[in-house]
């Protein structure tokens, strides 16, 4: 995902003259056409990340587009305080990414994992939280935050992430996209959840089970219409996430099915238990560990359906 964030920026970069770079002393080789095309619109602040958050901040009032880029902690936990204060208060046009969410980073341990960070920013006031399911919605999501010009978080996987889409769909924030149909459960993947997600449809379907499945790429807002139809035609919603258990996507949905009065026993989630992850491995390995792998997601999901 970050080699198509990388490009997808270049190209847009074309056409927002005053689309700015600012990266946390990562990805410095990763932005060189971007450097090329555009070389004083990239700013490498260092490890110094609360700083980056208050120049974009600085520069947003000044009318112009900033994008921070560093690995998801640095990005989020480490300065939320500068993203509460600083971007999301006087609702600033600032897009926010973090590269190696969840457990992209499963190889470097916890001080690189971000099973936290959906919770946290959907949480604050004018920010919108966005989640491409791939690399090719990577682009779609970049420009529709600039589109948007509103607080935006994107998060991001760090690369290998396979291609679901052979190509570029209309990439609305808020409005999620349908990647196979279904008439018995609605599979709501959130991020790059959605190879094991597709491959639970498929294990599904060898035992007669109609599963839909849904690139659930923004968090906040979520998509009002998408969600009303699967509580009203399907027998479980289903949310998968590579996130915490707690406050993450699969609870915006229960937030949203209270205020909508829909029935909440249809809910299962998918997501990771309440500790740390310690020690490393591979991110395979690690979700295969938390259960949240495509064989374990397909047998919560008959478990469930009984």
């Amino acid at each position: 995902m970050r080699n198509a964030f990388a490009k997808a920026v270049t190209e847009l970069g074309d056409e927002y003259p005053e689309l700015v770079m600012l990266a946390g002393d990562i990805g410095n080789r990763l932005f060189d056409k971007f450097k090329d095309k555009h070389p004083n619109r990239f700013y490498n602040c260092g490890v110094a990340e609360a700083n980056m958050t208050g120049l974009a901040s600085g520069l947003a009032a000044s009318g112009l587009r900033p994008i921070t880029y560093t690995i998801t902690p640095f990005n989020t936990t480490r300065v939320l305080e500068q993203i509460r204060l600083d971007i999301c208060y006087p609702n600033l046009p600032v897009i926010v990414v973090g590269t190696g969410a969840g457990l992209s980073y499963a190889n470097l341990g916890a001080t690189h994992h971000s099973m936290e960070d959906i919770a946290i920013l959907r949480s604050l006031p004018n920010m919108h939280v966005v989640c491409p399911a791939d690399p090719v919605e990577v682009k779609g999501a970049v420009r529709d935050a600039l589109r948007l010009g509103r607080p935006t978080y994107i998060r991001l996987g760090k690369k290998g992430e396979p291609n679901v889409h052979d190509v570029e769909p209309a990439f609305t924030i808020g409005k999620g996209i349908v990647m196979r149909p279904g008439t018995d459960v609605t599979i709501l993947s959130v991020g790059n959840m959605i190879a094991p997600a597709l491959e639970t449809a498929q294990r599904l379907s060898e035992k007669g089970i109609s599963a839909e499945v849904v690139s659930m790429h923004t968090v906040k807002p979520l998509d009002d219409e998408l969600l009303g139809k699967a509580f009203a035609t399907k027998k479980l919603v289903v949310v998968v996430e590579e996130h915490a258990f707690t406050a993450g996507a699969g609870s915006a949905v229960l937030e949203w099915g209270y205020t909508k009065r829909v029935d909440l026993s249809k809910v299962l989630i998918v997501a990771g238990p309440d500790r740390f992850l310690s020690g490393c491995g591979e991110q395979e390995e690690a979700r295969e560990m938390l259960g949240m792998d495509a064989e374990a997601i397909t047998h919560q999901i008959l478990e469930r359906l009984g």
